[in-house]
């Protein structure tokens, strides 16, 4: 019997592409992965023009799910990125309200995911992957705001 192979979570499939020496190979793992999950943190941590509307620097007080049981994937779970980022419809919510979400979010998803999420809110560097890379894998992904 055959089985299934499982989908890389985000934070492993960022992990593959890091531990690449090579450009090529870095943007070869990125494109057999790719998922509009996958683009939305690459924006997240790369697009200049992409404004949180969450407190930075920190990380929220939140219980991470279980390692082997997480309710939520990234990869659905991205969908709220919406509601945290400026000019979405999450402008017209109150703080309180936008944190709860952002905080369902990383209780949910994999403690992995939720820290590559915090980091990304952050906007903390990943070592290993750069904008110039990332552009090359998905070109007009990134926007840039001093153009």
């Amino acid at each position: 019997m055959a089985y299934e192979s499982r989908q890389k979570e985000i934070f492993e499939i960022i992990e593959e592409v890091c531990r690449k020496r090579k450009r090529e190979e870095k943007i070869k793992v990125m494109k057999t992965h790719e998922s509009w999950a996958l683009k939305d943190v690459l924006r997240g941590f790369f697009d200049t023009t992409l404004e949180w509307t969450l407190p930075k620097g920190a990380t929220p007080p939140f219980t991470p799910s279980h390692i082997h049981n997480h309710p939520k994937s990234l990869r659905r779970a991205n969908r709220d990125f919406k509601y945290l980022v400026k000019g979405g419809p999450g402008d017209d919510l109150n703080t309180w309200k936008r944190e709860n979400i952002f905080i369902g979010m990383l209780e949910t998803i994999h403690p992995e995911d939720a820290k590559l999420v915090v980091k990304m809110i952050n906007r903390e560097k990943i070592d290993g992957l750069t904008r110039v890379v990332v552009e090359e894998a998905f070109p007009g992904l990134l926007r840039d705001s001093e153009k």
